[in-house]
C-alpha cells in the first residue's frame, strides 16, 4: 500500500510542477518578472535577462499537493517531523520569496541585504531546531558516512543543526546557477532520500521525498536548457530547507556531505576564491562558482548539468550501499 502512496504522490507531484507552469510562466511574463543578470556575472549569461524567475512557486505547489499522502502514510512522531520539514522549508522559501520580490520590482538584481538574509535564516534554522528538539525528534547520536561508528555530541547537536541548515540552504541556493543544475541535481538526491526512507520503514518521509524528486523532473520540463523559467531565491532556499530538514529527520545529517556533494563543492569553490583573493589577489578559478569556471573553459551548459547529475548519482549510490550494508 505504501508503494501506491509513493506512485500517487509522484505523479501528483509532477503533474501539478508541470502544468502549473501553464498558467505561472506567461503570468511571470506578464508581470515582467524576470530574472535581472549580475553585472559581476558572467557575460554570456547576458541573453538570460527578463527569463521569468520566481518559478519555485511551481514545484512548491507541486510538493504541498502531496504532503496529505505523507502525512497519511506517517506514523506517531513521523507525523510531526513531516510538518516540521515542510514548514521549515516554507520559511526559507518566504525569505528566498521576499528576495526575488524586492528583485523584480526593483528591477535589479540586489534584494535583501546579506546581513538581512542571513538574519531571516537563522530564525527559521532556530525555530527547526526548536520544534524538532521539543518533540524528541533531534537525534544527538551522529553517524559517520562509510563507517559502523557513531558519536554523541550531546548538547552541540543544537548549535550544529542551526550552522548546518543555514549553510545547506546556501550551498544548494549557489548551486543555482545554471539552467536545470539545482533541479537536476536534486532530483537524485529526492530518490537517494526515498530509497533510505523507504529501507528504515518510514513511509511518510518516503512519500515526501518522493514528491521531492518527482517536482524536480516536473520543473526541469521548463527549467532545463535553454531554462524557460528560473527557480529564483523562492525555489533554491525552499529546496534548501527540505533537503536539510530530511538530512536531519532521517537522523544522518552527515549524509549530506555525501550525497550533496556537488552543493557542498559548489559553495566551498566560492568561499575558496574569495577568502584566496583577499589574500593575494589572485585567483583560484577563472570564475565561481565552479560551474563558471567550466563554463570559461568551454563547457556547455548541458555538459555540466550532466556531470553534476552523474558525480551526485554515484555518491548517492555509495551512501545507500552503506546503508544498505552496514546500517539496516
Amino acid at each position: 500500500m505504501s508503494d501506491y502512496y509513493i506512485v500517487i504522490a509522484a505523479c501528483l507531484s509532477f503533474a501539478v510542477t508541470a502544468l502549473s507552469g501553464l498558467v505561472l510562466v506567461p503570468m511571470l511574463r506578464r508581470l515582467r518578472f524576470g530574472q535581472s543578470i549580475r553585472e559581476d556575472g558572467p557575460t554570456w549569461h547576458e541573453k538570460k535577462q527578463g527569463t521569468p524567475t520566481m518559478g519555485g512557486i511551481m514545484f512548491i505547489l507541486g510538493i504541498g499537493a502531496a504532503v496529505p499522502f505523507a502525512l497519511s502514510k506517517a506514523s506517531g512522531s513521523e507525523k510531526y517531523g513531516i510538518i516540521y520539514c515542510g514548514l521549515t522549508a516554507l520559511l526559507f522559501g518566504l525569505v528566498g520569496f521576499i528576495d526575488d520580490f524586492i528583485k523584480v520590482s526593483k528591477k535589479q538584481n540586489l534584494g535583501v541585504t546579506v546581513k538581512q538574509k542571513l538574519f531571516l535564516q537563522f530564525a527559521a534554522a532556530i525555530a527547526f531546531m526548536v520544534s524538532m528538539a521539543l518533540s524528541g525528534l533531534l537525534s544527538s547520536q551522529i553517524d559517520i558516512p562509510f563507517t559502523k561508528w557513531s558519536i554523541d555530541i550531546g548538547w552541540a547537536i543544537y548549535p550544529l543543526t542551526v550552522i548546518a541548515m543555514v549553510g545547506i540552504v546556501n550551498a544548494v541556493n549557489i548551486t543555482d546557477g545554471l539552467d536545470g543544475l539545482a533541479s537536476g541535481v536534486t532530483w537524485i538526491v529526492g530518490v537517494f532520500f526515498l530509497l533510505t526512507a523507504s529501507a528504515f520503514k518510514l513511509e511518510g518521509y518516503s512519500v515526501l521525498a518522493a514528491a521531492l524528486a518527482a517536482s524536480m523532473m516536473g520543473f526541469l520540463v521548463w527549467n532545463f536548457y535553454p531554462a524557460k523559467v528560473f527557480m529564483g531565491d523562492t525555489g533554491s532556499l525552499f529546496l534548501g530547507g527540505l533537503v536539510g530538514t530530511l538530512c536531519f529527520a532521517l537522523k544522518m545529517p552527515l549524509i549530506f556531505l555525501v550525497v550533496g556533494i556537488v552543493y557542498m563543492i559548489e559553495i566551498l569553490s566560492d568561499v575558496i576564491q574569495v577568502l584566496h583573493y583577499k589574500r593575494t589577489k589572485r585567483r583560484v578559478f577563472l570564475m565561481a562558482p565552479i560551474h563558471h569556471h567550466f563554463e570559461k573553459k568551454g563547457w556547455s551548459e548541458i555538459r555540466i548539468d550532466f556531470t553534476a547529475m552523474g558525480l551526485t548519482l554515484l555518491f548517492c549510490a555509495g551512501a545507500f550501499l552503506w546503508i544498505f550494508f552496514v546500517k539496516l
